[in-house]
């Protein structure tokens, strides 16, 4: 069994693998001060829904863009997993060129969503994940990654709203049943869905434009399915690309 770990800022995905195909994946909350032994405790837990344990797990490879859970994930491994686990970062081979000023910058999410999609599509492409920013990495014809655009996330905007708005509380991510809305919430709720939509919309016509080709374009992250339906320039909601692309990782790095 292969364990692949998303550490991101809000949330924690993780996706079981037997035989390369996804068996069972999990979502929680991030907990930035979670040491080695309380991950392992979760994992346990996970592992015992299928009726398994940690001595079933035969390899793993974490990606985190939360620095100092690195460190407790790099000791789950030591301590718990026999040292298996491979952590995304330099020294990993991706397969992927970054063409960017400082490749060291590039979340390790990014770059495996790149991995992901560009095995996916083959050709150009653009991945949007929707997570506490909304990311756009744009990956050329010839499998490098170029570059993104990093704008804030749909969550923390809406915290943003009624925190600094003392008459407009805070809503949950619906739907709206109408375009203009007949009271606070439904306002709110359409201008989050529509905002959102339409800003993913603009960025990705001016990408296409500036890369000279229909790039495919793929939506990922734990909101892509509450905004990406609404976008007219999304051509796939994948919400397992990045377990996927941890796959990937851990195969094209077995000697």
């Amino acid at each position: 069994m292969l364990l692949a770990v998303d550490v991101g800022n809000t949330q924690t995905h993780i996706g079981m693998f037997s035989d390369g195909a996804l068996v069972e994946h999990w979502r929680f909350a991030t907990v930035r001060e979670s040491t080695s032994d309380e991950l392992a405790t979760v994992l346990v837990g996970l592992l015992e829904l299928r009726g398994l344990t940690l001595k079933d797990i035969d390899g793993a490879i974490v990606s985190s863009v939360v620095p100092q859970l690195v460190h407790e994930y790099d000791g789950v491994s030591k301590r718990y997993l026999n040292d298996v686990v491979k952590i995304v970062g330099p020294g990993l081979k991706s397969g992927i060129p970054i063409r960017t000023e400082n490749p060291h910058e590039v979340g390790a999410d990014r770059l495996v969503n790149a991995v992901a999609a560009y095995d996916h599509v083959g050709a150009a492409c653009i991945v949007v994940d929707f997570g506490t920013a909304i990311t756009y990495d744009v990956v050329s014809a010839e499998g490098e990654l170029l570059g993104a655009i990093i704008s804030p996330g749909v969550e923390i905007s809406m915290e943003a709203l009624s925190e600094r708005a003392a008459r407009l509380p805070k809503v949950e991510l619906e739907e709206p049943k109408e375009l203009i809305g007949r009271s606070t919430q439904a306002s709110i709720q359409s201008g989050v869905i529509y905002g959102f939509a339409g800003q993913v919309d603009g960025i990705v016509s001016r990408l296409r434009q500036e890369l000279g080709v229909e790039a495919t374009t793929i939506a990922t992250g734990g909101l892509a399915t509450s905004i990406a339906p609404f976008c007219e320039e999304i051509d796939e909601i994948d919400d397992l690309l990045t377990l996927t692309g941890l796959r990937l990782l851990w195969e094209r790095n077995q000697d």
